[in-house]
């Protein structure tokens, strides 16, 4: 498990290890390894740089998770040269900002499933590069797929970690008493509740047919209706709209344009397929009941 420390990866791994097994996690340094090795994780110290520990690794495990990043090409092809002709799975992680576009704000009726042509932006084209090496990898006796999460939320399920959208709203929010939101706020997300990743990661572990694209999602939401979510949770007034360029100035451009004001619409049949049937439905509850 790559990432073992992170939201994605401490949640599964640590799901795994509940179900009796043994799971080595790659982190970068002895703190994370401490904190890994407290919930179970065997700790491997290391990094997404280092190919010749990756393979090794890759060639010890019954199953790989990359779930450390959905961006280091180089750790792929590390894994992918460690399984290969093993029939292993190998499950990586990767995000449906590949279907994001450029709205800042503004709404879209395009919803992608996982049969949907992808024409990437330019920002998000390696993405899916990777994307498709993973899946690619089937012709090379791997069980490979790719699992494409979207906005995921919920509380770290495994050692101490945090999602990228609802925490940087909710910091943002704290540190100046207003909630915002991009533009008009009517772009939306597709969405699901970590321990339904959980879940679906031990699935497709087991189940996915080679070469499997699913796209992780249980509902979706706009980015208004969330952030007047969060400001009815912490008490605050009514949410206020922030122009690209205010918003892009305190979350910066990549988190601002792909991450908080862009449309990621989709729907996930392949996750079904499997039996997947997610616990959680509606985001904004969870805002109300638990943030």
């Amino acid at each position: 498990m790559t990432g073992g420390n992170g939201f994605i990866g401490g949640a599964v791994a640590s799901v795994l290890v509940a179900a009796g097994h043994t799971v080595r996690g790659l982190v970068r340094d002895k703190a994370k390894a401490e904190a890994v090795a407290a919930h179970g994780i065997e700790p491997v110290v290391g990094t997404l740089g280092e190919p010749a520990l990756l393979q090794a690794e890759a060639r010890a495990a019954d199953a790989v998770v990359n779930a450390a990043s959905s961006d280091h090409r180089g750790a792929v092809e590390a894994l992918i040269a460690g399984l290969a002709g093993s029939g292993k799975p190998l499950i990586h992680s990767s995000g449906s900002s590949i279907v994001a576009d450029l709205a800042m704000g503004e709404p879209s009726d395009r919803i992608f499933d996982e049969v949907t042509p992808l024409a990437p932006l330019p920002d998000k084209a390696a993405r899916v590069a990777i994307d498709r090496l993973v899946l690619g990898a089937a012709g090379a006796g791997i069980r490979s797929a790719v699992l494409c999460n979207t906005m995921i939320y919920g509380h770290a399920l495994g050692p101490p970690a945090q999602s990228v959208q609802i925490p940087a709203l909710v910091r943002q929010a704290k540190a100046s008493g207003v909630v915002r939101y991009i533009g008009r706020g009517l772009n939306r997300w597709s969405n699901v509740h970590i321990g339904d990743v959980a879940t679906l990661y031990l699935l497709a572990l087991s189940k996915a047919p080679a070469g499997t694209f699913m796209y992780v999602e249980s509902g979706e939401a706009s980015l208004g209706e969330i952030a007047a979510a969060i400001a009815t949770r912490l008490g605050l007034g009514a949410p206020q709209s922030w122009n690209a360029e205010a918003a892009i100035a305190a979350w910066g451009r990549a988190t601002a344009t792909f991450s908080l004001g862009s449309n990621s619409r989709v729907r996930g049949e392949a996750a079904a397929a499997l039996g997947w049937a997610p616990a959680r439905r509606s985001v904004t509850e969870w805002i109300a009941d638990e943030l």
